[in-house]
């Protein structure tokens, strides 16, 4: 499958609250942003960002060196119209996050709802060498993915599950989970998806 031709087909032809993972505040990322990043100067990267409004409320909290990366050129264009004039004030970059070749490192790694699509070993593996490549000595981390309990596709696509350990368990060559907790998100479409939340921190 073209992954690239995929998303863009989906942010080109749904509107922004016609997919399931559409949060207006994603309260449960910005908390653990938040709690665990203090540093309104932090360098923070949202993968798989897309049109997601969590960069909007982190300009808004203050923070100052946010990047969206997302595969989809049309979803961070939509997020750019949306943004207006503070659009400038974040760091854009189209990339499949598995062949992304980061130029800094970053203090914060967040990725809701990006990993879980990682299928093939290869791609897996590739992910955990890129975020211990470009996370910073202190850096910090939240991975979110469909758990056991939740949905087996998404957007056509089949994914891969996780438990609160299985998670923590793919990262922990280099990464030291330090909470986790499910949660159910409610979709535009009243339904709901069961995720797991872990974070992390450099062994």
């Amino acid at each position: 499958m073209d992954r690239k031709a995929h998303w863009q087909n989906i942010y080109t032809s749904k509107a922004l609250n016609e997919v399931s993972w559409y949060q207006p505040k994603p309260e449960t990322s910005l908390e653990q942003i938040t709690q665990n990043c203090l540093d309104k100067d932090a360098a923070i990267i949202d993968v798989g960002g897309g049109d997601s409004f969590l960069a909007d409320h982190l300009l808004a909290l203050g923070y100052k060196d946010i990047t969206v990366l997302d595969i989809s050129e049309a979803a961070i264009e939509r997020a750019k119209k949306r943004l207006g004039e503070n659009a400038a004030n974040i760091t854009w970059i189209v990339a499949d996050v598995t062949r992304f070749n980061p130029t800094k490192q970053y203090d914060y790694w967040h990725d809701r709802a990006v990993f879980h699509f990682l299928t093939d070993k290869n791609d897996i593996t590739t992910y955990v060498d890129l975020v211990n490549q470009c996370l910073s000595e202190n850096g910090k981390m939240t991975i979110a993915t469909f758990s056991e309990s939740g949905p087996t596709k998404c957007s056509g696509i089949e994914i891969q599950q996780y438990s609160k350990e299985s998670l923590s368990q793919t990262f922990a060559a280099h990464f030291i989970c330090t909470k986790s907790f499910y949660i159910n998100h409610l979709t535009p479409f009243d339904t709901t998806q069961h995720f797991v939340f872990c974070n992390f921190s450099r062994k």
